[in-house]
């Protein structure tokens, strides 16, 4: 196990109508002027977006609304973002949404702290960090991005030719408190709800798989997340309204990006590399079903690496039997099963199915290279991308 630092400092409220409790909570943190930060119409129609203003209004809160963060959440709607809170004098932000709302109210905060633009920490790999950033608090509707406890923060740069997503990476950016109640994900679509689950899975994976020494506490703690979220999953996707099924996925969203899985080891996520430029130039394919296409291809392509930890994963979390003449046929039934998993609960497993086509390769290959290759068990340039194209089609 290699050393490590571990602080997750966001305080989590969960359970079923905890609603009221935002108004007060937020005032004792300090909160005078809240920006309400949140997407299209869902919170509204569901009656969320009343409920939280009831609360800060109970508080004794005043309080701004924005609305209209999209998939991908755009540099050009967050520098919107921070010109009204400066207008406005805002000194709390309120994500009321999924991962998206989150990723637009953390990089609204930084920018709003720091004086400078956010995309300054995120096209430099966060060097320097943000060192300060205004304090941000979420209630999420959408068991996912974990960016409800994370220290990630992904944006789209809209404003260049082509677009360009990637993220902050910092403890500044975690937020101080989140709102967790699984009956707010109930009216969640099983397309979405397909696509939250392979993103739970991949944050805890990507940690998992990094072809280090054990770390074995780690690593079961990372199997329970993802054993639980493959049955509970089927169980939401089969009845969207299961309390505890959405809970189990709305708890595993957060414990699978708050670095939990992760103690011991190195932070390289290749895969979500890999499908980030996916997503920038075709803004129609969403982050998970980029994730459920392209980490069983690279699974294929670097099993070789790490052989027995993926058996490992294998016969623990996919109920492969373990093969100790042939190790790498057991590894190799763990990434079908996964893909069968994916199939199963509605989510692409081909590029043809997000629209990928094979003369779409060479951009997508050229915007993840542009910085250099992949960190992974090997390093992935651009021959290596292609090959994994191959096995994803």
């Amino acid at each position: 196990m290699k050393n490590f630092t571990y602080c997750a400092p966001t305080k989590v409220v969960f359970g079923r109508d905890i609603e009221p409790q935002i108004g007060p909570e937020l005032k004792a943190l300090g909160a005078t002027r809240v920006l309400v930060h949140f997407g299209g119409g869902s919170v509204q129609r569901s009656g969320l977006l009343d409920k939280v203003l009831s609360s800060l209004d109970a508080a004794g809160l005043s309080h701004i609304e924005l609305g209209g963060v999209s998939p991908n959440p755009k540099l050009s709607f967050v520098r919107e973002g921070i010109e009204l809170c400066r207008r406005e004098g805002v000194d709390f932000l309120l994500a009321v949404g999924g991962g998206s709302v989150i990723d637009s109210a953390k990089a609204i905060g930084v920018g709003l702290a720091t004086g400078n633009d956010p995309w300054q920490y995120a096209s430099t790999g966060t060097r320097p960090e943000p060192h300060e950033t205004f304090p941000v608090a979420t209630v999420l509707t959408l068991a996912a991005a974990g960016s409800e406890m994370s220290n990630s923060d992904v944006i789209t740069n809209d404003l260049v030719t082509p677009w360009v997503k990637v993220g902050i990476t910092s403890e500044t950016v975690r937020p101080v408190i989140s709102f967790l109640n699984p009956e707010n994900t109930f009216t969640v679509s099983k397309f979405q709800t397909g696509c939250g689950i392979v993103d739970i899975m991949m944050h805890t994976m990507e940690r998992y798989l990094t072809g280090e020494g054990n770390a074995m506490l780690t690593e079961r703690l990372a199997e329970a997340i993802l054993t639980t979220v493959r049955d509970a999953g089927r169980r939401a996707i089969n009845n969207p309204r299961d309390y505890d099924a959405r809970a189990d996925l709305m708890w595993a969203s957060s414990l699978s990006h708050n670095d939990l899985t992760g103690c011991g080891k190195t932070r390289k996520f290749p895969v979500h590399k890999l499908e980030h430029p996916f997503s920038a130039l075709h803004d129609n394919i969403a982050h998970g079903a980029g994730l459920s296409v392209l980490f069983p291809a690279w699974a294929k392509f670097v099993v070789r690496y790490d052989t027995m930890k993926f058996a490992q994963l294998a016969e623990r979390v996919w109920g492969c039997p373990m093969d100790y003449d042939c190790p790498e046929r057991t590894a190799r039934a763990g990434i079908d099963a996964m893909q069968r998993y994916f199939m199963e609960i509605g989510m692409p497993i081909h590029l043809h199915e997000l629209g990928i086509l094979p003369k779409d390769y060479q951009p997508i290959i050229d915007l993840t290279t542009a910085k250099g290759p992949v960190k992974s068990y090997i390093d992935l340039g651009p021959e290596e991308i292609h090959a994994i194209y191959l096995l994803a089609e």
